[in-house]
């Protein structure tokens, strides 16, 4: 009796940690996605890329140099070759991936956007390849056709409606998508040797530096006159957006693994056209349906290879 006891007891724990984890990278990709609509909602009050992203990295600051200090607690400083990656990676992963995600917004939906940037696991495979020559499968190939074939569809519908700034805006996110994917590659020997959260952390911190320099720089005497409204919006932004999420799905990660992460982040997409509609007033057509139906199959049909399953 006693044994069986346990063993329901240690059912019943496992399944409160499953659900937690599940709980918490169903949130955490909502509250990624809706960067998005922030942004969005943020440009309709006149302000520049340039001002946005500096005040949503200047809130977010605080926060992540508590993390990077809790993180490095009774942990040996870091050498000259760990401090050139964590600026590296912190100003191609963080700085240079937001700022082009910003300037992108500026002329597409927070729908496409959000289809672009959930590209980036078939990035990740494609500069492992020619830089690691590392093999990509079947199923992986077919994977991304079907993805990048869902973007395509959503990107054609619209070009046509809005012409060459579609193109341009699908383009910088894009670009937004690769330079991420960048710090992906580079980023596991530096995670294993100093940890996740201190590397997120400390290459953080390294970005914001990075967007409060660039706004210093290219506009000194701008901040008066921003809307309060950009203010209340990049502090929700860069709590509820930028570091929240990142503990959240670190956290998810610990009890249900990358994996199950992974499959659950496919609500991020949805969530984001589903706010874009009721907060933005985005249309909702069949061509965005169609291609968010095809990005979700390709991305399932990809993360689903055996090579991807650890």
């Amino acid at each position: 009796m006693a044994a069986s006891a346990s063993e329901t007891a240690q059912e019943a724990a496992a399944r409160s940690r499953v659900a937690v984890g599940l709980t918490l990278a169903m949130v955490g990709a909502v509250a990624f996605s809706g960067k998005a609509i922030i942004v969005k909602l943020a440009y309709r009050h006149g302000v520049d890329p340039v001002t946005l992203i500096m005040l949503r990295m200047l809130f977010a600051l605080p926060i992540f140099l508590i993390m990077a200090w809790w993180a490095s607690r009774g942990k040996p400083p870091l050498s000259g070759k760990d401090w050139l990656g964590v600026v590296g990676l912190g100003f191609t992963g963080y700085y240079l991936s937001s700022f082009l995600d910003f300037a992108g917004l500026q002329y597409i939906s927070a729908s496409l956007e959000r289809l672009i940037l959930y590209l980036n696991p078939t990035l990740v495979l494609l500069l492992s390849l020619l830089f690691y020559r590392q093999r990509i499968s079947w199923r992986q190939m077919a994977g991304m056709a079907i993805s990048y074939a869902g973007v395509v569809l959503v990107f054609g519908h619209e070009i046509t409606a809005q012409g060459s700034d579609a193109a341009w805006g699908a383009f910088l996110v894009f670009l937004s998508a690769t330079t991420y994917a960048l710090y992906l590659v580079y980023s596991g020997e530096l995670v294993r040797r100093l940890g996740s959260i201190r590397l997120v952390g400390l290459a953080s911190t390294v970005a914001c530096l990075c967007c409060i320099l660039q706004f210093v720089l290219l506009r000194p005497l701008t901040l008066e006159n921003v809307a309060p409204e950009v203010m209340w919006l990049s502090l929700l932004n860069a709590t509820v957006c930028t570091v929240a999420p990142v503990l959240m799905v670190m956290m998810a990660i610990e009890r249900i693994g990358a994996s199950m992460t992974a499959q659950t982040g496919m609500v991020g997409p949805l969530s984001t056209i589903l706010m874009g509609v009721l907060i933005l007033g985005e249309p909702f057509t069949v061509w965005v349906a169609a291609g968010t139906v095809l990005v979700l199959a390709g991305i399932y049909v990809f993360t689903r290879s055996p090579r991807l399953a650890t």
